[in-house]
């Protein structure tokens, strides 16, 4: 729960810097590796959403954070 706080803390003050973030490809990681990286690239996925949905119902920046973290409790 921190740590998903302190990454969308991080993506809110870094702004748009958040998309350029590649998704992770859990078939090019070890395959020891496989199962944290299917995780992680789940939990992208689950932000980018909830950054999508922030766009498109046009949040003020200083809304966001409150935002993102509400979409995130909810999936």
């Amino acid at each position: 729960m921190v740590a998903r706080i302190a990454w969308i803390v991080a993506l809110t003050f870094l702004g748009q810097v958040g998309y350029a973030q590649n998704l992770v490809d859990p078939s090019k990681v070890a395959p020891e590796y496989r199962e944290a990286a299917e995780k992680r690239r789940a939990e992208q996925l689950k932000i980018r959403d909830c950054e999508h949905k922030a766009d498109e119902a046009k949040v003020l920046r200083r809304d966001r954070l409150a935002h993102l973290q509400k979409c995130m409790d909810e999936k």
